[in-house]
């Protein structure tokens, strides 16, 4: 029996869509409430779940030290709609936290027994767990990550320095969204001296010289959503979508004089952060000038998140997010779940010059290279298109997610020209890369079949004259027609001459 029918005293038998288990994670935050269940690889688990309800328990919380009657009325009906959910989901885990406003309001222990009814554990995160978690957050989905993480919730700000896949320090502020309007509100410059002395007596003042700030938050990525369509990005994806110092100090400027029916039509933001939005850019303006930071890079990943990783053993935490959630990908969608490694092995002698982080993007590709064999064959490249740059990757940026595009339209049966909008996301030489995986890649599926057997007894080379490729004399019979072509238009892509060796 799952822990969760344990939890809800219940013997329903466990039904899964998928081998792996299911995870709930039940947010109790200053400003939202929500409810996110995952699935898949323990590295980066898909998201099957998500759906929050803007409570705003922080609201007034500074003025009056408690949480307001009507907030607390939204959050229990938003909590027993979730316990019911992750019930009828089957979690095998359900966790539920909460963090600044249940934290420090008078009255928070009644959400916490109200919770408690419904069967749910309530874990109250310290500021300091709460820093961790989203430095987790980070760091699940940009590895590399070196700078700062600023996670602005409604109650609270966490600022957690990160560098090396590790959490070096971290202090909470009482700077949650839903505290700064009426700081604003007085004349003279109230927040920005509030601020300055905040991060002074924490010794963080320009800390950030040089580094960037990791956007988290609801707020913060709100913003992010408005600077896309002002600037007509082409991509949906806000995951580590970048802004500079003058981009945010520029949205300041715009928000009082964008109406509420334009914000409203914009993509993906969310109308309950409409009237924090000029809050949250002032108090992020603030902070890069105090921090000294001049660029931010947003994240998708959060507390959620880092309380997931945070539970990793340090051997799965090493595991590349990208390759981890492509690989289940192609597992999932694809025909022959080995094929993608196999696939990249073969075509690796053609690029050996390329350095590591090419090559992973290569990797990527192989691993996604039969997600489209289900689409009629007049879309199989555009869903490949789709696939690249729409999936929920991580540990990608835009210019990556354009040569994965690439390659993908091209190994599906696209036309050597860039693919609409690879063009405004990777440069000529990175799509001339991509064109040349794909190429490959087409040339290794059509030769095999899709199978592991002519993969693993073939061979390709390259000499810098000759584009070899090397079969045993009983798989003579696999260069057909459809083979010989393919194997002509990779040389060509790459200047060199075709060449068919039987050994």
């Amino acid at each position: 029996m799952s822990v969760t029918n344990l939890l809800f005293g219940t013997a329903t038998p466990k039904v899964e869509v998928d081998d792996h288990p299911r995870t709930g994670i039940i947010d109790i935050g200053s400003n939202s409430i929500r409810l996110v269940v995952y699935q898949g690889p323990p590295r980066l688990p898909a998201i099957r779940f998500n759906e929050k309800v803007l409570a705003g328990l922080g609201r007034g919380l500074a003025a009056t030290g408690t949480i307001e009657k009507s907030a607390l009325k939204t959050a229990k009906v938003a909590l027993a709609r979730f316990a019911a959910v992750a019930r009828e989901m089957e979690c095998s885990t359900l966790r539920t936290v909460a963090t600044a406003a249940v934290r420090d309001a008078r009255n928070g222990g009644d959400l916490i027994a109200a919770a408690e009814e419904l069967g749910l554990k309530v874990e109250t995160l310290s500021g300091g767990q709460e820093a961790s978690a989203a430095g987790y957050g980070v760091l699940s989905a940009i590895p590399e990550a070196d700078g700062i993480v600023g996670d602005l919730g409604g109650g609270s700000l966490e600022l957690v320095r990160v560098r090396r896949g590790k959490i070096e320090d971290s202090v909470s502020f009482p700077l949650g969204v839903l505290r700064i309007g009426p700081m604003r509100a007085k004349r003279g410059k109230v927040l920005e001296r509030y601020v300055a002395r905040l991060v002074r007596a924490a010794g963080w003042a320009a800390r950030g010289q040089g580094l960037p700030l990791y956007l988290v938050g609801g707020s913060w990525r709100a913003l992010a959503r408005l600077d896309m369509e002002l600037s007509d990005y082409p991509l949906p994806i806000i995951h580590q979508y970048p802004m500079t110092a003058a981009t945010v100090t520029r949205l300041s400027r715009t928000i009082p004089q964008l109406s509420k029916p334009r914000l409203k039509a914009i993509p993906g933001l969310s109308s309950g952060r409409i009237a924090t939005l000029g809050d949250a850019a002032a108090l992020l303006g603030i902070l890069m000038r105090q921090l000294g930071s001049k660029t931010t890079i947003v994240s998708a990943y959060g507390l959620r998140e880092g309380l997931l990783y945070g539970d990793l053993k340090p051997a799965a935490r090493a595991l590349d997010p990208l390759i981890e959630a492509a690989r289940e990908e192609g597992r999932l969608l694809g025909r022959f779940p080995e094929h993608g490694d196999l696939l990249d092995r073969w075509i690796a002698p053609l690029f050996v010059t390329e350095p590591p982080a090419v090559a992973r993007l290569r990797h990527t590709a192989c691993l996604l290279a039969d997600v489209g064999w289900r689409a009629n064959p007049e879309f199989r490249a555009e869903r490949g298109v789709e696939v690249a740059l729409h999936g929920n990757w991580v540990a990608i940026d835009a210019p990556g997610r354009g040569m994965l595009a690439q390659a993908l339209y091209t190994s599906l049966g696209g036309d050597l020209a860039a693919a609409d909008p690879v063009e405004r996301l990777a440069t000529p030489a990175e799509i001339q890369s991509a064109t040349a995986w794909g190429l490959a890649m087409r040339l290794g599926q059509r030769m095999s079949g899709g199978l592991a057997g002519p993969l693993k007894r073939s061979r390709l080379t390259d000499d810098g004259v000759s584009l070899t490729l090397t079969l045993l004399p009983a798989d003579r019979g696999l260069y057909g027609e459809a083979v010989e072509r393919r194997h002509a238009a990779l040389a060509a892509a790459i200047g060199r001459k075709p060449v068919l060796a039987i050994a």
